[in-house]
């Protein structure tokens, strides 16, 4: 597959299924410049995500507690 046929199925593939933006921005922090939402996003699930080990942790140690 030559370079010109690549981009033209990538352009295809970006047409037909409506991407607009890079989907690792809402999974990862990145050194590029990101939209306010984008970060919004970002910074929400960063905290879903620390809730939820918080919580797991605080399961475990109640766990660990109740079995001594």
């Amino acid at each position: 597959m030559s370079r010109y046929d690549l981009d033209a199925e990538i352009a295809a593939f970006i047409r037909s299924n409506g991407v607009t933006r890079c989907p690792t921005v809402c999974l990862a922090p990145t050194q590029g410049r990101t939209e306010a939402a984008d970060r919004a996003v970002l910074r929400r699930r960063a905290e879903q995500r620390e809730a939820a080990r918080e919580e797991r942790t605080r399961t475990q140690w109640l766990q660990a507690i109740a079995v001594a």
